[in-house]
């Protein structure tokens, strides 16, 4: 099988440049479905599925190879020289952030600009370093997970999507999540929440967009201008938005800020 059927890699648009766009945890392509359409016109998008998630070849799960986020990043790196690209702008949300941050330095020539949705390079707190949640709390949540994936996804869904007064976001986000494979869901999420990413980001060469949301409980505000304290040359825009999936509770912002970098 091919990286195109192994990935469900769908290519649309007509540009000379690319614009590649990764999907977080628990979710697909499907997801930036009211973002991509957007630059058809003056670019060619790219969208796939992380192997585990969505339409990807399940049995090309290995857990060695994705017991690390360099794993996720090979398959971006082997998508976009399979399709001859180069200088892409890349688009990844929540921990595809981070996939792209690895992917960008293993192949800095694939990638001109990142930008970069509710990235956190490290979600437990270190020292001075807030990420967020205490190593017992990331405990906790891998353990709740592993006893009860569908509980799990349940409970959580609704605080990541935020946006209480729009209850279908909740459960589209719960119905992606239940959708995933649960043992490869409980890899992604340990693999997800107990990475460091912080020595990576001072290497970043790539141009780069940092997209914040408001109440966001997984990727604060702190943690997003930590990000951009850290990488080179990078952009902080704070939308006017909350919780942790722009993408699809405020894409209109999201299209708008990345066309004003693009």
């Amino acid at each position: 099988m091919t990286v195109i059927d192994r990935n469900h890699v769908q290519v649309r648009g007509d540009g000379q440049r690319a614009m590649v766009f990764s999907h977080g945890f628990g979710c697909d392509q499907n997801m930036w479905r009211f973002v991509a359409p957007a630059f058809e016109g003056d670019f060619k998008t790219v969208l796939f599925d992380h192997v585990g998630a969505g339409r990807s070849d399940l049995t090309a799960y290995d857990a060695r190879k994705y017991s690390s986020l360099a794993g996720y990043a090979d398959d971006l790196v082997e998508i976009c020289r399979a399709l001859g690209l180069r200088q892409t702008v890349f688009v990844g949300h929540s921990v595809s952030a981070m996939i792209g941050v690895i992917a960008s330095l293993q192949a800095p020539e694939l990638f001109e600009s990142l930008v970069l949705v509710g990235p956190s390079p490290r979600y437990i707190n270190d020292g001075d370093y807030i990420g967020g949640f205490r190593a017992a709390d990331i405990d906790d949540l891998l353990t709740s997970l592993d006893d009860n994936h569908m509980g799990w996804s349940a409970a959580m869904a609704p605080a990541i999507m935020g946006n209480p007064d729009r209850p279908e976001l909740s459960e589209e986000l719960t119905n992606s999540f239940c959708r995933t494979d649960p043992d490869i869901a409980k890899a992604f999420a340990r693999v997800t929440f107990t990475s460091d990413n912080r020595s990576d980001l001072p290497e970043v060469t790539a141009r780069t967009l940092i997209l914040q949301c408001r109440d966001d409980i997984i990727a604060s505000e702190e943690v997003g201008e930590f990000v951009h304290r850290q990488v080179p040359n990078s952009q902080l825009v704070v939308l006017n938005a909350s919780g942790h999936c722009p993408n699809l509770s405020a894409p209109d912002e999201v299209i708008s800020a990345i066309r004003r970098f693009v």
